[in-house]
């Protein structure tokens, strides 16, 4: 439930927000190839895994932003362009996008079936948006959904030296929501609010008596279970 807001209480008000020059929503695929993916250690035995211990149809693949540097704006240039018939100055905005991809995969049933991180590697991608972005504006990339999925796996059988290794196809597609931003001071004309009503507790519940079997118990001759004097 939510309180009146205070009658007559309107005020001429500042507020820092931002404010989106522009905003698009687009997405991508794009394939990467993870090659040379050292086979990890059993993570029941110890020892070291080789090809014919993984079943490669189980092999599977996660991807997020990079930990650091996940968005980089590289550069922006003025174009002009012809929108409904007026001119406009828009920014051709060249952005890096960088990523991490984490392969996983099942060992065979012999070896107990678990799932197994075999690697992870870094990765960049880089596009080109047009936005209204003049300098000075922020750009915000936001992915809506961020996801891949393994095509390819093959596996190379390691020397005496050197482990089994795990060659894969990564498909990623990405959903992503790009804005030019900018931080403004606004002059609003608004009422305060005031806090909502507080929730009561809900109250102790009420003594309940378990479910009674007088079928069985008392006896049905009306002296509460007490047996007949017998005839003399």
């Amino acid at each position: 439930m939510q309180a009146d807001n205070l009658k007559g209480g309107q005020e001429l008000l500042c507020i820092n927000t931002e404010k989106v020059y522009d905003w698009i929503l687009n997405e991508t695929n794009f394939d990467l190839s993870l090659t040379g993916l050292d086979l990890p250690i059993n993570p029941t035995t110890g020892d070291q895994l080789e090809c014919g211990d993984i079943d490669l149809n189980t092999v599977t693949c996660t991807v997020e932003p990079a930990a650091v540097d996940p968005i980089v704006v590289l550069d922006r240039e003025d174009q002009d362009f012809t929108v409904d018939g007026a001119e406009v100055t828009l920014q051709l905005v060249n952005i890096r996008k960088n990523f991490e991809v984490t392969v996983f995969a099942e060992l065979i049933p012999e070896l107990g079936g678990a799932t197994v991180e075999v690697g992870s590697a870094e990765f960049t991608r880089c596009e080109q948006v047009i936005l209204c972005a003049p300098e000075g504006t922020e750009i915000d990339v936001t992915y809506t959904d961020l996801d891949c999925f393994v095509c390819t796996a093959t596996c190379d059988v390691g020397t005496t030296t050197e482990v089994d290794e795990l060659d894969v196809t990564v498909t990623v597609r990405l959903c992503q929501s790009i804005q030019s931003t900018f931080e403004v001071t606004l002059e609003i004309v608004a009422d305060f609010c005031q806090p909502r009503d507080v929730l009561p507790f809900p109250p102790c519940p009420a003594p309940t008596i378990p479910p009674q079997c007088p079928v069985v118990f008392p006896t049905g001759n009306g002296d509460l279970g007490v047996p007949d004097k017998p005839s003399t």
